[in-house]
């Protein structure tokens, strides 16, 4: 029987003590050969031997590639929750290289002489099964809820999941009773067969115990890899003996491959000469041996994915045809990997398939084959936006946050290449390096492709204009699949609808940008007592529109406690180092109301901006309303503190705009309120009753910041966009995406075609 997998090769090194670095030596010598698995016996109950665990870990840290597990940890000695954790710690810091194998013991005698309670085989066998479901439910991260396992050997009550692996570890059993080759068909991801051990015949029988367990349970054998401890003697010197003693293991590696289904081969060696000769003159031979036969036999390669991960997949997506180009990459709910992306910073999701492409090739192949499905479809870049539905129920994700390139294209100009899952910390660490910078939001953790389609009000907003204005080429993946390329020159109107509308147009795989010189500044946090609010709100506005426009600022105003006053947090940057400038600019701020803390530091740019991106497992839907206006005008100011007051915003910010953003003409781009000084938002708990403090302010308002509207009522989007705005994006929308295939943020419905 061939199951078709890849033919993969590892070693099987003992940890001796008395030569610990032995061990470690013979692991790297298998990375540099093309191994693709270190393994290492795991016996704690022999004195003689380093704790493999513990070797684990520094094999880890001193190598890159290869692949390392236990051959194998015993259930008695390495408490299966605590194991789980190890081997998920140990597969993130080492950026999933983890694989996992258990056995269910032998040297009963040895093991009891730790501590650990003698078993019969019935007895080992029932506890190893119940160690692999602790193994599978704690690295279930995907599932919020407690463990509750009322197991004989093992009864967890509430236990907690966790950590996240890096990759789906697999679970690989040892043994050869009947009853152990049954609990591998039901329960594992492969099989480790001792060769060394088996008479002729018996890997076939025992590949039909596990075939037929593995099907009664609804699985297909093919999950299963089969994985063989091997001997191959004593390497010969150079000459006949040596070509005979090569083609002999090939031949007998061949069988075991074709006839077999060994997939993995294990050399049990810790001769180095052995394990250079089994890489150099058998490995390579015998791969090329098993494609050849393979080709012959129509044998597809390939590996079947685990029943424990398609029993998760949703409805409506055809998994089994996911693109060669995505399909490595692509995470399904039963991935380990899939906690990581199925809700962004603040909306919690679970799509039923997330892709991830690293080029355009692969994004256009992603959107044919999204396009291709019944469900809906989201893009994310960074995964933070507040408005944006980068994330679903059910649907699909293209994930943009491989494709995270920086490169200058020309330093006379100060043009760069951006991809649009770069987040903003790193571009502007990237900028630095030439003394450059760009206006970009406040928080480093933002992705660039969704806030450099909307607009960009960043901390250099007065000064420098939005991140759009920056923009001088775009290269898009339409809805069709086709790449355009996008300037003032070319595809103009496209150009014109993706700078303040871009997410209704198709996706964006890189900017071009023209950055400005940005080197120190002040970064200044003020503290005051905001109990006349409307007072405060109303100063600030006044300050913030008649400072020069080298400082930009940014207020905060929380929900006041019972019986406390209301307290404003005021940031502000100034674009200077010149402490004469900074004071200048920042005394009228200073003075708007009692000023109780303070902190003014002159900072890189970039340290500014370099905000670890936080924990994207947002659980719920954010509940915002946003807009744009001119002044904070008395009426507005008062109007604001009854809804801070009211308790029905808990977070209420207003940020400048103004200044360089109001040079641009309004019909330049499809952010059209130019006019707007100011941009405000609330963020509430219910839906109801934050409209019904927010809906009454409206005639104060002149347009919104679709980033931070979550508001889904139809009016928002004539609320957005000016008439005569909405009407030529309405026929842009007709000309590049007439079905609406992107309508998942701020969706700009389409001009319908005559009958």
């Amino acid at each position: 029987m061939d199951y078709g997998h890849p033919v993969h090769f590892g070693t099987l090194i003992t940890p001796r003590s008395d030569a610990p670095h032995i061990a470690v030596q013979l692991a790297q010598l298998s990375e540099k050969l093309g191994y693709e698995v270190a393994t290492f016996r795991d016996h704690p109950y022999e004195g003689r031997l380093l704790d493999t665990w513990t070797l684990l870990s520094w094999v880890a840290g001193r190598t890159s590639t290869i692949h390392l597990a236990p051959n194998a940890s015993h259930a008695a000695l390495r408490p299966p929750s605590v194991l789980a954790r190890a081997a998920a710690s140990l597969d993130l810091l080492s950026h999933g290289r983890v694989d996992l194998a258990l056995g269910a013991g032998a040297n009963w005698d040895a093991i009891a002489a730790m501590g650990a309670e003698k078993l019969t085989s019935e007895d080992s066998l029932q506890q190893l099964s119940e160690a692999i479901e602790v193994i599978r439910q704690t690295l279930a991260t995907a599932n919020r809820s407690p463990i509750e396992l009322p197991g004989h050997y093992f009864h967890l009550n509430g236990a907690l999941r966790g950590p996240t692996p890096r990759h789906n570890i697999p679970l690989w059993l040892g043994g050869t009773t009947t009853p152990l080759l049954e609990l591998i068909g039901r329960t594992a991801d492969g099989w480790i067969a001792p060769t060394t051990h088996l008479r002729s015949g018996e890997l076939q029988a025992a590949n039909r115990t596990i075939d037929s367990s593995a099907a009664a349970a609804g699985r297909d054998p093919r999950e299963i890899r089969r994985l063989a401890n091997l001997v191959v003697g004593t390497v010969p010197a150079p000459g006949p003996a040596r070509t005979s003693w090569i083609s002999q293991n090939v031949d007998d590696l061949l069988a075991l491959a074709l006839d077999e289904g060994i997939g993995t081969f294990i050399l049990e060696s810790e001769d180095q000469r052995t394990i250079e000769s089994f890489a150099g003159d058998i490995a390579e031979a015998l791969r090329v041996a098993v494609a050849a036969e393979r080709r012959v036999r129509c044998t597809a390669e390939g590996s079947v994915r685990s029943l424990f991960i398609r029993e998760k997949r949703r409805r409506g997506i055809d998994y089994d045809n996911i693109p060669e180009s995505l399909a490595v990459t692509a995470i399904e709910p039963g991935d380990a990997l899939y906690p990581n992306v199925r809700s962004t910073y603040l909306r919690g999701g679970s799509p039923g398939l997330v892709l991830r492409p690293r080029t355009v090739a692969a994004v256009v192949d992603a959107l044919k084959f999204s396009r291709a499905q019944s469900v809906p479809l989201s893009i994310r870049s960074g995964g933070h936006g507040i408005s944006g539905r980068s994330t679903n129920d059910g649907g699909m994700v293209i994930d943009l946050g491989g494709m995270n390139t920086l490169e200058v294209l020309d330093r006379s100009t100060r043009r760069v290449r951006v991809g649009p899952g770069a987040r903003w910390s790193d571009v502007a660490a990237f900028l630095a390096q030439y003394g450059w910078g760009l206006s970009s939001g406040d928080y480093g953790g933002v992705g660039v492709g969704g806030l450099a389609t909307a607009g960009g009000i960043g901390w250099l907003v007065r000064e420098h204009g939005l991140t759009i204005d920056h923009i001088r080429a775009l290269e898009i993946v339409l809805a069709d699949g086709s790449i355009v390329r996008a300037t003032e020159d070319d595809n103009a109107e496209l150009f014109w609808g993706m700078r303040g509308a871009g997410a209704n147009f198709g996706i964006v795989t890189s900017f071009e940008f023209e950055v400005d010189e940005v080197a120190d500044v002040a970064f200044a946090e003020l503290i005051f007592d905001a109990s006349s609010t409307a007072t405060f709100l109303e100063r600030w506005g006044g300050a913030v529109e008649s400072a020069p426009r080298d400082l930009t600022s940014f207020v905060v105003i929380g929900h006041p406690r019972r019986g406390r006053s209301p307290i404003a947090r005021v940031t502000a940057v100034v674009d200077s180092s010149d402490t004469d400038i900074i004071l200048d600019r920042l005394r009228p701020l200073a003075a708007i109301a009692p000023l109780l803390d303070y902190s003014i530091e002159i900072r890189p740019y970039a340290s500014v901006m370099n905000v670890p991106p936080g924990k994207h497992d947002a659980q719920s839907d954010p509940v915002t309303r946003s807009a744009l206006l001119a002044h904070i005008t008395p009426e507005f100011a008062s109007a604001a503190e009854n809804l801070i007051v009211s308790g029905d915003a808990y977070f209420f910010q207003l940020r400048a705009v103004g200044g360089a953003v109001s040079d641009v003409a309004p019909d330049a781009t499809a952010y059209a309120d130019r006019s707007a000084n100011f941009q405000a938002v609330a963020f509430g708990t219910n839906r109801q009753r934050l409209d019904r403090v927010w809906d009454p302010m409206h005639h104060f308002f002149s347009g919104i910041y679709i980033n931070f509207e979550t508001d889904l009522r139809p009016g928002r989007i004539d609320d957005a966009f000016p008439p005569s705005t909405l009407h030529r994006l309405r026929e842009l929308k007709r000309s590049y995406d007439p079905a609406n295939v992107f309508r998942d943020n701020f969706s700009v419905t389409p001009v319908r075609t005559p009958s």
